[in-house]
């Protein structure tokens, strides 16, 4: 059986509460086409956006992110967009309904050394709650990305974010996690322009006038004739 790390859980409030990239871990459970099959908490390609804009997030500023599935065999492989952010990493196939009873999955959290948990996955009352509720137990302190989850029902998902906030897990959504990551737009150490912009491009409208502030930034500035003006 998994044991607690060895420090204590951090403050749920302050600025320590919040997540940065040398701190965090991430793990992606189960976003397969079985378990979108009976998605009805949320629009489909809404979740799909969302995790692999979360996904591409976590991969630009350095997140170490755990794929795992759960009896691909019968509930499909891991949906292709989400697989291309990390194309040489090959999932975690589980049996176990709960993620944080698979000791693989434990010992590769463990091995990051990280001890604040992001979790996204389907569905959010079964293969998101319990490994939430277990591994906050242990220590962990355990961020759940609801944007980028969803349940059977409309219900079913508020109630797992109920029944885990009861537990000390903190529901988030992606683009806030991504601003915690960030924390200071000025800053340029964290995630190149290019793998921002990527992760960007899940933001909706938000993102849509991101490409489009940068596509005139790079246009060349043309005088009265039509001719471009040097630099």
């Amino acid at each position: 059986m998994s044991t607690s790390p060895s420090p204590s859980p951090s403050p749920k409030t302050g600025l320590e509460a919040l997540l940065t990239p040398e701190e965090s871990v991430l793990v992606l459970i189960d976003h397969q086409p079985y378990q979108f099959a009976n998605l009805h908490s949320h629009e489909p390609m809404m979740v799909t956006s969302n995790v692999v804009g979360l996904a591409k997030a976590a991969k630009g500023y350095g997140v170490p992110t755990i794929l795992t599935t759960v009896v691909e065999d019968r509930g499909g492989l891991l949906i292709q967009p989400l697989q291309d952010v990390f194309p040489d990493q090959k999932p975690i196939n589980r049996t176990f309904i709960n993620t944080w009873e698979d000791q693989v999955v434990v010992d590769a959290v463990k091995a990051t050394g990280r001890k604040k948990l992001i979790l996204a996955g389907l569905w959010t009352e079964i293969c998101v709650a319990m490994p939430a509720i277990q591994a906050a137990g242990e220590g962990f302190d355990v961020y759940v990305v609801t944007d980028a989850s969803g349940g059977v029902s409309a219900e079913a998902h508020d109630m797992a974010v109920r029944r885990m906030v009861q537990a000390g897990v903190v529901p988030v959504t992606w683009l806030a996690v991504m601003g915690e990551w960030q924390r200071d737009w000025a800053r340029t150490d964290r995630i190149t322009p290019e793998d921002q912009l990527a992760a960007l491009a899940h933001t909706g409208a938000t993102g849509i006038a991101t490409l489009w502030e940068q596509q005139l930034l790079n246009t060349p500035v043309t005088d009265a004739t039509g001719t471009a003006a040097r630099a």
